[in-house]
């Protein structure tokens, strides 16, 4: 039986409405959990990149690949391991403003987690940070203790590490 990896699926669509239902369809049908999901504009114009994140064999990775190749409109799919992608999530908090102003251990733990402080009034202020799952599970952690008014965190986004110009490669299979 094979292992089951954690994989970046990135797939890249036109700006067709109803497509996230159908590349989800595909995962659910197989009871697959999509850890995270993004979309946003790609690197070329008029074309959507879905990232997506679970965790299942490779057997079963090509084999999905290959579904929603076949089953959804898209220009390309891929799917990549996590030592072939560089990637970041983002999180925000909202917290107390006097805590920012009487805790000198919040602005210390701000500091050190490279989280920036994106505004501030006089009822709250909020945190910024993007980095790997892991920094931002531990500041989470830190700053539960002086309670946090809100929460909120991106899936992965990620590009991958290889020197493929996916541009390129995109506006072939397009022709």
């Amino acid at each position: 039986m094979n292992e089951n990896n954690l994989y970046t699926v990135s797939i890249y669509t036109e700006n067709n409405i109803g497509l996230l239902n159908r590349i989800s369809a595909i995962f659910q049908r197989r009871h697959i959990n999509i850890e995270s999901i993004n979309s946003s504009v790609s690197e070329i114009e008029n074309v959507t990149k879905w990232i997506m994140v679970v965790q299942l064999s490779e057997e079963k990775m090509k084999k999905i690949i290959g579904q929603i190749e076949k089953q959804v409109e898209v220009i390309k799919a891929f799917y990549h391991t996590e030592d072939e992608t560089i990637y970041q999530e983002s999180c925000m908090f909202k917290i107390k403003s006097d805590l920012l102003f009487n805790e000198r251990q919040i602005q210390n733990i701000i500091k050190e987690s490279n989280a920036r402080i994106v505004t501030v009034n006089k009822v709250f202020f909020v945190i910024e940070k993007s980095g790997r799952k892991e920094e931002i599970d531990l500041l989470h952690r830190e700053l539960i203790v002086f309670g946090i008014m809100q929460f909120t965190r991106s899936g992965r986004i990620a590009v991958t590490k290889d020197e493929m110009k996916i541009s390129t490669m995109l506006k072939a299979l397009q022709h």
